[in-house]
């Protein structure tokens, strides 16, 4: 009967196939104040205009993982910046080893070492963007409905209309004849193309308005065959050595789709340079957070009994440290069926916010 009743399960609810590990990371993470540029930004893959100089830099990037990996080999940092028409990134990638090979658009180009960016408007976890460039300025758009844990799927086929990339190598691309500097890549997305994930579409983002962003870089360690770079093999398996990856805001796992653990960015209409925007604290993160931690216990639970609860002790959860939140419900109400759950908190002025089984938040 075992080897029968499995299957049904997972049939009769396709997520408890799924795994959903829980980030080994405390929030918040990473913030950034990103500022309008005045002037026009010419794509050229050098941030060498007056704004870009004015712009902060973000931290330098970590292992996807967070402090408790090694400390990634080389430096990576972005910058921000947004107008009417655009919102632009500017990335410097320290390499001594400049090289890519993936020549066709949408190629997998994390197959190669690659520059990726990753945007939530809405910070809900669904129908969020992600655009991948190596350092021949090939690109991979894609869009996801959901993160892969909860179904995806991913729309291969989704194009940025009027994108524009560039990239500079400081250096030669593929000569391993000499040692290089690093990249370095311009990257100008549409607002046109984006408030197709913003609630209400949206033209604009307001001052005040936080999006979740993330970047990654995937790093392969390399040698030299015949005069040309290829990824180095490990020998005791005979394969290339795993592909490092480095993050601006941390993921606590080697998982770029979790979109809760990427960082916020909050958009200023003051010009870059004239003031020093203070970033914002929502305490109605928090909230999301207690709802999300709820989810992955009912994930975990799910995959074990092939069913969701609705008590918290069951889900083996501190109600005081993970859950109660001052101002907000407590206990807060939890609904399931065998296929779906709700988790919901109810707060100040009739507000409310939710989570489901498929990870999506809403107000």
């Amino acid at each position: 009967m075992r080897n029968i009743t499995i299957p049904l399960l997972l049939l009769s609810n396709p997520l408890a196939a799924i795994k959903v590990p829980e980030p080994k990371l405390p929030l918040p993470p990473r913030v950034y104040v990103c500022h309008r540029t005045p002037q026009p930004i010419i794509v050229d893959g050098i941030p060498g205009e007056a704004s870009w100089q004015k712009a902060d830099w973000t931290e330098p990037f970590v292992d996807i993982e967070g402090s408790t990996a090694p400390k990634p080999r080389f430096a990576t940092r972005v910058k921000m910046l947004w107008n009417d028409e655009y919102f632009y990134f500017a990335a410097e990638l320290e390499e001594p080893d400049v090289w890519a090979t993936l020549t066709a658009r949408d190629s997998i180009i994390y197959r190669d070492n690659d520059f990726e960016i990753f945007v939530d408007p809405d910070g809900d976890t669904h129908l969020y963007g992600e655009l991948e460039i190596n350092a021949l300025n090939t690109v991979w758009d894609l869009l996801l409905v959901k993160p892969y844990r909860d179904g995806g799927p991913a729309i291969h086929s989704w194009d940025i209309q009027g994108l524009r990339t560039a990239v500079h190598v400081d250096g030669t691309l593929n000569d391993p004849k000499e040692k290089d500097r690093g990249w370095s890549i311009e990257v100008a997305i549409p607002w046109d193309v984006l408030k197709e994930c913003v609630p209400g579409k949206k033209p604009l983002p307001s001052t005040g308005d936080q999006w979740r962003v993330n970047f990654s870089r995937v790093e392969y360690s390399v040698e030299v065959k015949n005069g040309k770079y290829a990824k180095a093999v490990n020998p005791s398996t005979g394969k290339p050595h795993p592909e490092a990856n480095w993050v601006w805001s941390p993921q606590g796992l080697i998982n770029m789709h979790y979109p809760e653990m990427w960082g916020y960015v909050q958009f200023s209409a003051n010009p870059v340079g004239t003031t020093k925007d203070e970033f914002r604290v929502n305490t109605e993160e928090r909230v999301k957070w207690a709802l999300r931690k709820i989810y992955y216990r009912e994930r975990a639970y799910l995959a074990e009994h092939g069913s969701f609860s609705d008590n918290l002790e069951a889900l083996k959860l501190d109600t005081d440290q993970d859950l109660r939140i001052s101002g907000w419900s407590f206990p807060p109400l939890l609904q399931k069926t065998d296929s779906q759950f709700e988790a919901v908190y109810s707060g100040p002025f009739g507000s409310s916010w939710h989570i489901r089984q498929d990870g999506l938040v809403w107000k």
